[in-house]
């Protein structure tokens, strides 16, 4: 798969997607560090790339309908979480490589002990 990485999560988020063999690009790393939802997920879009975010808009399938996307994965992120903790959550996503590959064209909801896919 090939992602892209949300500013809300750490740098090292990237690192751990490509330690599971996919393509991970940050979006700080291509100047979109400061770029509003709609323009990131354009970005995606035209550059078939899953989004990676803990950032829950991109969970509103009305205002970003998966079915537009290669896949919109949003971690559910506790406000005090520390870049360990989402690069576990992360990692435990990761591990689960057939709703890695399923996820195109939906919404995964990443949670500790759980995904929950989510389709337009």
């Amino acid at each position: 798969m090939r992602f892209l990485i949300d500013a809300d999560l750490p740098k090292t988020a990237a690192e751990v997607a490509r330690t599971f063999g996919h393509e991970a690009t940050d979006v700080r790393d291509i100047g979109l560090g400061a770029a509003k939802d709609p323009v990131i997920a354009e970005y995606a879009r035209t550059n078939k790339l899953c989004i990676i975010t803990g950032d829950y808009g991109f969970a509103n399938i009305k205002a970003y309908p998966p079915n537009r996307y290669f896949g919109l994965v949003v971690l559910r992120i506790p406000p005090s979480a520390t870049a360990l903790y989402i690069n576990s959550l992360l990692t435990a996503f990761l591990t689960q490589a057939d709703v890695v590959e399923s996820v195109v064209g939906q919404l995964a909801i990443v949670e500790p002990g759980s995904v929950r896919i989510r389709r337009s």
